[in-house]
């Protein structure tokens, strides 16, 4: 099962969860498409660690406000 496609499965169970994808090059998926399909952000491997943990920070305060 490819990440979008666990993605997927998961927001049907809970619809608000904030999942990150984090990918290397693919053809079959980009920023928008991650977006359409309910996926919070979508990172393009190599990716920092301080990059990361900011997106973290930033869903989890984004979900706590809701």
């Amino acid at each position: 099962m490819t990440g979008e496609k666990l993605s997927v499965e998961m927001l049907k169970i809970r619809s608000n969860l904030p999942i990150i994808l984090c990918s290397g090059y693919s053809e079959k998926i980009s920023g928008p498409m991650a977006m359409a399909l309910g996926i919070r952000k979508f990172m393009e491997k190599p990716l920092l660690m301080n990059d990361l943990a900011r997106v973290i920070r930033d869903l989890l305060d984004d979900n706590n406000e809701q």
